[in-house]
């Protein structure tokens, strides 16, 4: 009897620990459905399509910035984050939406927007009419400027957007933004910034939220003095270096504080942060034991179609996050990014490459991110109409704009455009649907057994219920040039060629049932060739 107390309690603390091997469902809410008709996203759209989500295999959906906002970084400008911003709904709308998912099975984490404020926040708009030595600037980052009469930027820091990282008031003061103009950052030296988030994750934590994504979790603390980079052009957001304004120490006391508060309430509530650093190492000092849960892995989405340098940045990956006890996540894409069909090459090729890798990312050990859209391999729209390009970073950047990854989801094979994004009836979007989508809809693709989004459902299905898939480790096998193989403890192996051409290989030992297959291989006796860009996956026996 004792022994199945002691079992019994083991697997409730496995499943409350369901963020180290969750695949979490990235859902960008301006894009993914229109419930009212205006042709924008909106939550009363995520709860309509909540069943899909449920049997697409997912356990968690992270909803992108939903507060009120005046929308110059679209919605990453926050101006109350305690409210919905009428586009997408009311504050009963997300009530009823928490509701939803949970009955569904479905966790949900939004999106917390630290570093920054819009310039219409009433903190901002209280700072900007209080003048210069208020108290009312000092929670944000207000400087004198440099020349004989203050008309240069206080430093020579850049705007991830392009441009001076400055702007400044009528009344000669700078103010800092590490972003748009219109999103002053924060000083988070001031105690009360500190407690006014406290009290934010508070207010959605008691309305049902099963965790936060921290946007720019790495930007909010600066280095002391501010002092400038020392070289022109904008800094990279993934380097070898440590610039004065990401990534610094400073940052970690404030984690840790959240961390404090998430686990203050009941069932694992979790902190992802959003952190560019300058290396793994430095990206495991935000998931380290008493931090935050999870840390995105740009690393592993920045890696090239390449065998070996993916079988690195996944080794390096595994070995930093196991020094603090952490999952790693793998992502392919997300609203801020191209398509990950489009990176590997766009086509037929990019699309086969793109399932290739799914199928990869699913099969290591920890936790998974999905973008909308991926599980229909959607590409990155390259020729929208210019008058629809709203992007602040295509703005100032023409090559860098990310207007392409965030064309509306098409759910039905209609006839027109924008293919049941809106209800009936209605065929205008914010960005418009490309004619050609229709045979990549939801309701084409579920008809297809052979579809993208087929193979996403089957290899969720596979990894929630194979013991060997989620959390664990992994053992890498020797195999031919351009291929990886590995095998999970539990009976499963997964064999990747990576190279452009058919690839002939041995059966991992113990083969013992092609599980799934991005695309299909030739199987003779003990020896397997592997279609081009293609993974496999595989049930071994006497394991």
């Amino acid at each position: 009897m004792t022994e199945l107390v002691e079992e019994a309690a083991a697997a409730r603390k496995t499943a409350a620990r369901w963020w180290r091997d969750a695949v979490i469902y990235q859902v960008y809410v301006r894009s993914f459905a229109d419930g009212n008709g205006d042709g924008v996203g909106d939550l009363l759209g995520v709860r309509s399509r909540l069943r899909y989500l449920s049997e697409l295999g997912v356990d968690a959906i992270w909803l992108t910035p939903f507060f009120t906002s005046p929308m110059a970084d679209f919605g990453y400008d926050v101006a109350d984050y305690r409210d919905v911003d009428p586009i997408f709904g009311s504050l009963a709308d997300a009530k009823a939406l928490l509701d939803d998912a949970h009955r569904h099975g479905l966790k949900v984490i939004v999106d917390v927007v630290p570093n920054h404020t819009s310039d219409q926040h009433e903190w901002f708009v209280a700072a900007a009419a209080a003048g210069p030595g208020s108290p009312e600037r000092e929670r944000y980052i207000f400087r004198e400027g440099r020349g004989a009469r203050g008309e240069l930027p206080p430093n020579d820091w850049e705007s991830i957007f392009g441009g001076p990282a400055w702007t400044r008031l009528p009344d000669g003061q700078w103010y800092l933004h590490l972003f748009a103009p219109e999103q002053p950052d924060l000083n988070w030296e001031h105690p009360e910034v500190h407690a006014e988030f406290a009290d934010i994750l508070r207010f959605w934590l008691d309305l049902g939220v099963d965790g936060f994504r921290v946007d720019v979790a790495h930007g909010m603390v600066k280095a002391a003095g501010l002092p400038d980079v020392g070289h022109t052009g904008q800094v990279k957001l993934i380097g070898t270096d440590i610039v004065p304004f990401f990534d610094q120490d400073g940052v970690h006391e404030i984690h840790r504080s959240w961390r404090r508060i998430l686990d203050s309430y009941d069932g694992e509530r979790i902190g992802v942060a959003e952190a560019w650093a300058p290396s793994p190492e430095r990206l495991a000092n935000y998931v380290r034991p008493d931090e935050l849960h999870q840390a995105f892995n740009f690393h592993f989405l920045n890696t090239p179609w390449d065998a070996a340098a993916f079988r690195e940045v996944i080794g390096v990956s595994l070995e930093t996050v196991t020094l603090v006890g952490a999952p790693s996540t793998w992502v392919l894409s997300n609203h801020d990014v191209k398509r990950h069909v489009t990176r590997y090459g766009g086509g037929a090729v990019g699309l086969r490459r793109a399932r290739a890798a799914t199928l990869l990312m699913l099969a290591l050990p920890g936790s998974a991110y999905l973008y909308q859209g991926e599980e229909l391999g959607l590409p990155e729209v390259l020729d929208l109409p210019e008058e629809y390009l709203q992007d602040p970073q295509r703005l100032r950047d023409p090559d860098s704009g990310r207007d392409g990854c965030r064309v509306p989801m098409p759910w039905t094979a209609t006839e027109e455009p924008p293919f049941g994004f809106a209800p009936p009836g209605i065929y205008e979007s914010w960005l418009p649907v490309p004619p050609a989508w229709r045979g990549l809809s939801v309701e084409a693709q579920l008809r297809d057994t052979a579809s993208t989004l087929s193979l996403y459902r089957a290899a969720l299905r596979i990894r929630r219920e194979h013991p060997a898939l989620g959390d664990g480790a992994i053992t890498w096998l020797e195999s031919p040039a351009g291929t990886l193989a590995f095998v999970r403890d539990g009976g499963f192996a997964c064999l990747i060629n990576m190279t452009g051409e058919w690839v002939e290989a041995g059966l991992p030992p113990g083969a013992a049932e092609l599980l799934l297959a991005s695309a299909d291989p030739v199987i003779s006796g003990d020896v397997v060739r592997l279609a081009p860009d293609s993974t496999t996956w595989w049930s071994l026996e006497n394991v």
